[in-house]
């Protein structure tokens, strides 16, 4: 079972993260080739494409945060939705609290952040917590992806599920982001011309 929940979880993270790069308009044939090629396997795979997955993440989310004006951080799309201000704390916690039970490791005993802190407390926390995401999954092993662990509303779920939510709450994230941003007519950095 422990080995099904590792392999699912592989294929899951590694599926995300193909799709989120793509295919790369600069890779040539001979090294896409020599990568195939390899036959070393990966150790521990799930957690190396998890801190893959987190370098995107990182660049794209914390540039669509620091791009919106401090005027916008008020902005919501309908009275329904959140706030850019409630997205960028969500962000917060989400990254300290997942990223400390996927790696197994003490979340960072921080402030909890709200819609009302400023923009520069908004944009300083969201990249400490990526900062802290960064340490912690450099800890973190494929080899406790088995245990139990607790999340929302006390369940108990395998650490593989972390690193699933982990990825996909980082792409939702930026979406959600990204559609602030252009609804306020600001291309959002994924979408900027390359340099």
């Amino acid at each position: 079972m422990k080995r099904n929940l590792v392999v699912a979880a592989c294929f899951f993270v590694c599926s995300t993260l193909a799709f989120a790069q793509g295919p790369s308009p600069t890779a040539t044939a001979p090294a896409a080739a020599s990568a195939q090629g390899s036959t070393s396997p990966t150790k521990d795979p799930v957690a190396t494409s998890l801190r893959l997955l987190l370098q995107r993440s990182q660049n794209n989310t914390v540039g669509a945060i620091e791009a919106m004006p401090a005027d916008k951080f008020g902005y919501k799309p309908t009275a329904d939705q959140i706030s850019f201000a409630h997205l960028a704390a969500h962000i917060i916690g989400f990254n300290n609290g997942l990223c400390a039970k996927a790696a197994d490791v003490p979340a960072p005993k921080v402030e909890e952040s709200k819609d009302t802190d400023t923009r520069d407390q908004l944009v300083a926390a969201v990249k400490a917590s990526y900062s802290f995401c960064r340490d912690a999954l450099s800890k973190m092993d494929d080899s406790k992806l088995g245990d139990s662990v607790e999340i929302f509303g006390g369940r108990q779920v395998p650490r593989a599920m972390v690193a699933l939510i982990l990825s996909g709450g980082w792409a939702d994230h930026y979406a959600a982001a990204a559609m602030y941003l252009r609804l306020n007519g600001i291309l959002p950095p994924s979408a900027q011309p390359k340099k």
